[in-house]
């Protein structure tokens, strides 16, 4: 046993370690005090949360801003107001009336109709029998905000003439009714009870006793109601976007659980090596504390790297989600260690299932080192398979369409879907949920811009209603011959763009700025990828002083980004088995929010992964000097941290995908795949069959990388042939 005095040559952790075992009443009674406070930050926080999804300087935006300046609205999608007859529609008398009446219900709305336009044709089916109008709601929506759909819909209906048929549908009505009305998902808090009960089940399997079990959860706690407290803070020095909120709950339960299970697992590991509980705890603080450094740094650096998007509420996201690792780590080196230095042996006490389940004694006795062996001798087999099942899903990866839902593709039942099948019925197009608006300044002639535009391949039909102009400025609406989200709209974009340069008019409308904002994020995301990878590579090569490994782990983990895309693609995009399973037809699309939020959660996560299998894979290799014994005993001191804390996630994000909205199923099932995948495919097949094949070359760093790594140890020459 190693006699552990706390000398001033010891690193700086296992000072620390020493330290906090001599206050480790302190420390806990500190961080009682602060999760209290943090509790009530989450409270005060709830109230200054930033709600606006600007994007300065893109054309549709900035257009739709003036119009929501000028008129009041434009920053909505309208709702669409159908009506069906038996008889010529259009002689039905009273139909403006109920449109009148709709629109009343959200003092300041705009609307247009047949009626409104001088009967204008573009609202009216080819057969007469169909008609729509759009009510386009005041003010800028948020996620707070409500445009009282069911009190439209009444209005509607009780206003609609004798024998018409009146329905409410559109982007908000089909999306209300795919997450709520009568579609039987279950509520927001069945899911979280159902999420954390799967989580603590397969924690009985990983530890099998109770104080081993709850630590991670206690951990995560304090670890997401302190950065509530910073993020509160951070609001009163710039603008936090409220998705910040669910990013904390998500990406900080995911990150306190990893480290925590990190730790958990060294020390248990130490216990049963025979150290005594300080000596433990030192190792531990030392090697894995050290690990969940790195990993949290980089975790830090994927959420940073929103910083290069060009719009405020990602930015806000970047500097607020940074905060979330930061205290996941701090909670990780400090709270942990007290807890573990007060429980002590007592651990692995109150067991709730039997040892032999859940503890055979040395890792590399049990299937992690079986398996490890195996790979050691079949890398080339094991890196072929790993390779052929990645080489299908980036595949399907790169085919990513980030879009918003078509409007045909919502789930559901009710009045917004029937009407919706009303319009389909009547051959009207789904352009008419996303009209183009163009805004008309300078005392432009609406007229002529109406005519210019009507004349644009794709546009169906152009109205320019008497009632909108204010002052110099007046509006054009045109329907595209296709939904707004849909591939072929984005062409009709572009020719309308091109065909208002050198007039008066601007494009507007809720389809133009969704294009804009996809324009704003995957235009700029090679910049994200190339500031995130150059970070990794040098936060990894000065961690494990290689130069050969980092490449290895950022290639690695761009791939399994790909084929997290490639699994979202295949299942909702190409729709292979979203109707059977989820009730969603094929979208063709994935909504431009979930891959961008899947890249900030997935990449921090599958490096943590990384970097708690090559640290230890390191440690090893400094002390053997044998590279397949590091990657043999590293793979199989770690398969079952890694795959443990993996499975504790995917089960947590699997729970989302039984909510009934579309977005909320492509990135709970993007979330609980790619993980599962990460941690399966990636990290138990590719890196050790890899690391085997590269030999003593994974350790490789040349004297002048060292010096541009400002690392102090020596540098690693190549190697003189292949390790054995």
């Amino acid at each position: 046993m190693k006699a552990v005095s706390a000398s001033e040559g010891q690193p700086l952790l296992a000072r620390l370690a020493h330290l906090i075992v001599r206050r480790r009443k302190v420390v806990i009674a500190a961080w009682i005090a602060l999760t209290l406070f943090g509790a009530f930050s989450a409270g005060q926080v709830s109230k200054r949360w930033f709600e606006s999804f600007s994007i300065p300087g893109y054309s549709s935006y900035e257009t739709n801003q003036k119009t929501l300046k000028t008129f009041g609205t434009g920053e909505q999608a309208p709702l669409v107001a159908v009506f069906h007859s038996d008889g010529d529609i259009t002689k039905q008398t009273g139909i403006q009336k109920a449109v009148a009446a709709a629109a009343a219900v959200n003092p300041g709305s705009r609307d247009s109709s047949y009626f409104s336009t001088g009967e204008n044709r573009a609202y009216v089916s080819k057969d007469g029998h169909t008609m729509f109008a759009e009510i386009y709601p005041p003010k800028t929506p948020t996620f707070s905000s409500s445009v009282h759909l069911d009190e439209v819909r009444a209005k509607l209906k009780q206003n609609a003439p004798e024998g018409v048929q009146a329905y409410l549908t559109g982007r908000d009505p089909l999306y209300d009714a795919s997450t709520g009305g009568d579609s039987g998902g279950p509520s927001i808090l069945a899911e979280a009870l159902v999420g954390f009960a799967g989580c603590l089940v397969i924690l009985f399997f990983v530890f099998g006793t109770l104080p081993a079990v709850l630590m991670p959860i206690v951990v995560a706690i304090a670890s997401i109601l302190n950065t509530f407290t910073l993020v509160w803070i951070l609001t009163y020095i710039t603008n936090v976007s409220i998705i910040v909120q669910f990013l904390i709950a998500l990406v900080g339960l995911g990150v306190a659980i990893d480290y925590a299970l990190l730790m958990i697992f060294r020390f248990r590991d130490e216990l049963r090596e025979g150290e005594d509980v300080e000596t433990a705890l030192v190792e531990t603080m030392t090697h894995a504390g050290r690990s969940v450094i790195v990993s949290g740094s980089t975790v830090a650096v994927g959420l940073l790297s929103m910083l290069v998007l060009p719009l405020p509420f990602i930015r806000s996201i970047g500097i607020g989600g940074m905060l979330i690792p930061t205290v996941s780590v701090i909670t990780a080196i400090t709270l942990l260690p007290a807890l573990l230095a007060t429980l002590g042996t007592r651990i692995n006490s109150v067991r709730l299932l039997p040892k032999r389940f859940v503890d055979r004694g040395h890792p590399e006795d049990g299937p992690w080192g079986r398996w490890a062996r195996f790979v050691m001798r079949h890398p080339g087999a094991v890196a072929t398979v790993g390779f052929a099942v990645v080489g299908v899903l980036v595949f399907y990866g790169v085919q990513l369409n980030p879009s918003e839902a078509q409007a045909k593709d919502f789930p559901g039942k009710g009045d917004a879907i029937n009407g919706r099948q009303v319009l389909a019925d009547a051959h009207v197009s789904a352009g008419v949920y996303k009209p183009f608006v163009v805004l008309v300044e300078n005392n432009g002639d609406p007229q002529a811009v109406a005519v210019k535009v009507g004349r644009v391949p794709g546009i169906e039909g152009v109205a320019a209603p008497p009632d909108w102009r204010k002052g110099p400025d007046s509006l054009v609406e045109a329907f595209p011959d296709a939904d707004g989200a849909a591939k072929a709209t984005r062409g009709t974009i572009k020719r309308t763009r091109a065909t208002l340069k050198g007039t008066d008019g601007s494009l507007g409308g809720v389809a133009g700025e969704d294009r804009d904002f996809v324009a704003a994020v995957y235009s700029n995301f090679p910049y994200v990828l190339g500031f995130v990878v150059l970070l990794t590579f040098i936060l990894l090569a000065r961690a494990f002083r290689s130069i050969v490994l980092p490449i290895k782990a950022v290639v690695l983990n761009l791939i399994s980004l790909l084929a997290a895309y490639g699994i979202i693609v295949f299942i909702f995009q190409d729709g292979h088995g979203s109707k059977a399973i989820w009730g969603v037809n094929a979208t063709h699309s994935i909504i431009p929010w979930i891959p961008l939020m899947i890249f900030a959660f997935l990449y921090g996560l599958s490096m943590d992964y990384e970097v708690f299998m090559l640290s230890r894979m390191r440690e090893i290799y400094d002390e053997t000097g044998d590279t397949v014994t590091a990657i043999s005993l590293g793979l199989a001191r770690t398969g079952k941290l890694v795959t443990s804390a993996a499975l504790v996630l995917m089960f947590a994000f699997f729970v989302l995908s039984s909510s009934p909205g579309v977005d909320i199923k492509q990135f709970g099932i993007g979330l609980a795949a790619g993980i599962i995948f990460d941690a399966t495919v990636i990290r138990a097949l590719l890196v050790p069959a890899m690391m085997r094949l590269f030999g003593d070359w994974n350790w490789w760093l040349p004297p002048w990388a060292a010096k541009a790594l400002f690392l102090k140890s020596e540098p690693t020459p190549p190697p003189a042939a292949e390790s054995a």
